[in-house]
Order: C-alpha cells, then sequence, then structure tokens
C-alpha cells in the first residue's frame, strides 16, 4: 500500500515544538507557575463582583426594532415599574367581612410605608381619599349597592378565600432595592386567620437556580475526580486536574464579568452591560469542565503511557505533551473558532455563552494545559501517581486504564 510513498524526512521524537517546550517549563517550573497562576487569579478578579438576573429587554441590541420600541415606551407616564402580588388567603370565610376589610386596610398601609414602595394597587386603596371605616361601609355591602368602579375592583382582586394587593416599586425587579422590598414584605405579619404569600418570581428563580449551583458544582467535581482516579490510579492528579479546571473557568467567568457585566466592550460586541443570566454560569461550567476534561483525558492518558514506559516523569510529561500537544490545540482551535461565531449574535444571552466558552477553552488549552500542567507535574514528582495502598489496590481491581504494550 505504501510502495508510492515519498521519502520525505520524519522529525526524530523528542525533538517538537510541544517537547521543547515542555522542557524548558520543567527547567524553571516555578518561574513558569507564579506568573501564570497570577495572570490567571487576575483575571478571576471581576468574579467576585458577579450579579446574577434574569434577562429582560435589554438583551437585544440598542438599534434592534423591539428595543428601540420599548425605550420608547418607558419615556410615558405610569412605565419602568416593577409590581409585586400580596396573596392573603384565609383559612375560612372570605375577605369581604368589616373586621377582614379594616385589616385588609392596615395592611395595605404598613405595606406603603416599606422604604422603595411606591404605592399599593387594591380593594383597599384605591381611593386615597376614603377611611377604613368607609372601605369596610362600602365592600361590605351587597354588589347590586356597590358603583361599578368597586365591582370591578373587587372582583378583581379577591376570591371565595383571598384578597390580592399589587405592590408597586420604581425599582428594577431583580434590584437590591427590589430584594430588600420582598424580604420586608414577607417579614410583615398577616392578618388575623390567614396567611400572606409574595409572589416575585423573578427574585425566586434566580435565588433557586443560584441555591443549587454548589450542589451541581459538588457533583461534576466528586464524578470527575472519581473517573479520573480510576483511569490513573492517582488520587493527587485529579485532585490537579479539578483545581486547573476551577482556576481556567474561574478566568473566564471573571472576563465576562469584566466584558458583559460591567460593560467595557459594550461599544465594540454592540449590547447594554447588565447583569449575568442566571443560566450563563450553570452552563458555561458543566460544558466547559467536559471539555477540560477531554483534553486532560487525552494529555495525562499519554502521560501516563510513558511514565510506565520509562518511570520518569520529567521525560514522560515532555513526551506526552509531544505527542497530544498539536491534538489538543487543534481541537482548541476549531472550538474557539465555533464559539467566537456564537459571539456574533445579537441576543446577549447567545453572544456571553459563546465568548465565554472561547475564552474558557483558549484558556485551558495554552496557559493551563502547555504550562501549568508540566510546570505542577515537575515540581511534584513521583507524588504525581501517589495513591493510598487501599486504593491502589482498589484501583488494580477496576482501573479503566489500558495494559502497557509489550
Amino acid at each position: 500500500m505504501n510502495w508510492a510513498r515519498l521519502p520525505l524526512p520524519r522529525r526524530a521524537t523528542g525533538r517538537g515544538l510541544w517537547h521543547g517546550l515542555a522542557i524548558r517549563v520543567m527547567r524553571h517550573p516555578v518561574l513558569v507557575l507564579v506568573p501564570v497562576v497570577a495572570l490567571l487569579l487576575l483575571m478571576v478578579l471581576p468574579f467576585f463582583q458577579i450579579r446574577i438576573a434574569n434577562g429582560d429587554v435589554g438583551m437585544l441590541p440598542p438599534n434592534a426594532e423591539t428595543r428601540r420600541g420599548y425605550d420608547q415606551l418607558q419615556t410615558f407616564p405610569g412605565q419602568g415599574q416593577t409590581f409585586f402580588s400580596v396573596v392573603v388567603h384565609y383559612a375560612s370565610g372570605g375577605p369581604l367581612t368589616s373586621d377582614r376589610v379594616g385589616e385588609l386596610y392596615d395592611l395595605a398601609q404598613r405595606i406603603k410605608r416599606v422604604p422603595g414602595v411606591a404605592g399599593v394597587e387594591s380593594l383597599v386603596s384605591y381611593d386615597g381619599s376614603l377611611t377604613r371605616a368607609d372601605y369596610q361601609t362600602l365592600l361590605t355591602q351587597p354588589a347590586s349597592a356597590q358603583p361599578a368602579r368597586v365591582q370591578a375592583i373587587v372582583h378583581g382582586t379577591t376570591g371565595a378565600r383571598i384578597a390580592v394587593l399589587s405592590v408597586v416599586t420604581k425599582h428594577g425587579q431583580e434590584s437590591d432595592a427590589a430584594r430588600s422590598i420582598v424580604r420586608s414584605l414577607r417579614a410583615i405579619t398577616p392578618p388575623a386567620g390567614s396567611s400572606m404569600l409574595v409572589a416575585a418570581f423573578s427574585i425566586d428563580f434566580t435565588d433557586f437556580i443560584l441555591a443549587r449551583i454548589p450542589l451541581a458544582v459538588a457533583y461534576v467535581m466528586v464524578v470527575t475526580y472519581l473517573v479520573l482516579f480510576l483511569l490513573t490510579g492517582s488520587v493527587v492528579l485529579p485532585l490537579k486536574a479539578v483545581i486547573m479546571n476551577i482556576l481556567s473557568i474561574g478566568a473566564s467567568f471573571g472576563a465576562l464579568v469584566w466584558i458583559f457585566q460591567q460593560g467595557h466592550l459594550s461599544s465594540l460586541l454592540n449590547f447594554t452591560a447588565a447583569p449575568l443570566d442566571p443560566s450563563v454560569p450553570v452552563l458555561l461550567f458543566c460544558i466547559v469542565f467536559g471539555l477540560s476534561m477531554d483534553y486532560e483525558v487525552l494529555l495525562i492518558s499519554r502521560i501516563q503511557e510513558e511514565y510506565r514506559r520509562t518511570r520518569d516523569t520529567t521525560q514522560a510529561v515532555a513526551d506526552g505533551l509531544e505527542r497530544s500537544g498539536r491534538l489538543i490545540t487543534g481541537a482548541a482551535a476549531i472550538m474557539v473558532a465555533v464559539f467566537l461565531a456564537f459571539g456574533l449574535a445579537d441576543v446577549v444571552l447567545i453572544k456571553s455563552i459563546g465568548l465565554g466558552l472561547a475564552i474558557a477553552v483558549a484558556l485551558d488549552a495554552t496557559l493551563v494545559r502547555a504550562l501549568i500542567v508540566p510546570a505542577v507535574m515537575r515540581l511534584l514528582g513521583r507524588a504525581n501517581w501517589w495513591a493510598p495502598r487501599r486504593l491502589a489496590r482498589l484501583h488494580r481491581r477496576i482501573s479503566m486504564d489500558e495494559p502497557l504494550a509489550a
């Protein structure tokens, strides 16, 4: 099959670009490791100022027709308001008794005194000229005796055993001030014989996701650690891999905050700076962690093969990086190009995910795999492959690695 193969010169093993880079890094591992880690930590810093909020029409570019129409509507009176619904539920009976109407009136007055509340829209506050006694008299009359306006308000704000009050504020729906208002509303004691619920879907949705992110992160890291242990038989290499991934992901998150939340490239990328959507960090972490582990498995598998053959960590790292470096870099370059295409999207959600993935993959395939991994493995030496005796015996029984070729 190879009779027509041209006798081109072949490069000798151990003289490639990646082999030379690994050798130079491992000659001075500390001098390489410290500045590279410092750079990544510097990129992580903006992440500590991250703000999470559900996206709105502001996710569209400023020149989009829908966005322009929305911005123009905000100039009209009554726009730019946020509403929170307070639902009072009675265990028995309806809200339209004299005592309960009076208690609802008192509740509306307490809500109005909450800092940041602009007003309360309800059956006991629609007319500022009416007193507590006026509302009690008016709302306990038969429906046929009530004015048409009152009948409409009662129909829209009460049920068989509930009454609804709409709390109005001029603060954004997920701003710190709005969150403070919701906390204050939920701290108010409900009227006697009732329970009270405050509907703040956007805030609750974001908090629901954020509360479960630590569990998702812990699950991903634990599963990754176990799989890498089964592959390598070491308790050190999986820990190193997890830490390196967290470092590269943290740097990409910091870049996202710097770009999209703080708005440093807003004019160039044509978007309005805003908090990150809650789906962005979750999706980005899971996808990037998986991609990073792909590169880690490719690199560590090759390094382990060389180490089992030579028992020399330095040579194994250099040969392993030489044999897998081009593959990792090529795959990363393709994915970076694809993810950058998402960065050209008009919707900020897609743009932020695309750029975040591109930054994370680029950092992982260059600074982390080409510089940090060789430096750290050189410093650890034989400790890279260490495991307690019991775990080592367990690994020999259930390991996922392949037998060394003869």
